[in-house]
């Protein structure tokens, strides 16, 4: 199983992909997701359907189907995006305890995710679609172009 980091990384990474490639009027595959980021289909189905079940991406069926978003990206904060993957996680009982845990590094975590989540409040995933295309990142075209004689 993948590790919380882990799942709302890979989350927000899927998130960018359809949103930078499909955005709310077309369609990008599972298939094609997994390939661009390097991970295995079958390990990000069940983040998907996670991202559907919540309406920030919708499935469709079909010979041209796939995901494209559930609302504008300008709608879409990431920490909505990590809260979604995260909170779907059992919580564990066999992580750490004792004092040291209990009063120094439980509170400081905290401490530290409090203010990070703050900060994903305010992104957007509009503003990492335009952080890519500053990277130099650039859409391919829908359909390659042919041309017969």
């Amino acid at each position: 199983m993948l590790l919380r980091r882990d799942r709302a990384l890979i989350a927000v990474l899927i998130m960018l992909d359809v949103a930078f490639h499909a955005g709310r009027t077309g369609t990008v595959s599972a298939a094609d997701i997994a390939e661009r980021a390097g991970l295995a289909r079958r390990g990000i189905e069940p983040l998907l359907q996670t991202l559907s079940r919540s309406s920030l991406l919708e499935s469709v069926r079909g010979p041209r189907g796939g995901y494209h978003l559930g609302r504008p990206r300008r709608d879409i904060s990431v920490a909505e995006i990590v809260a979604t993957v995260v909170n779907t996680d059992a919580e564990s009982d066999d992580g750490p305890s004792g004092d040291l845990f209990g009063k120094v590094i439980d509170p400081f975590w905290s401490e530290q995710e409090e203010g990070l989540v703050a900060k994903l409040r305010e992104l957007t995933l509009d503003d990492l679609v335009r952080r890519a295309e500053a990277a130099g990142l650039r859409k391919p075209l829908t359909e390659p172009i042919s041309f017969s004689i």
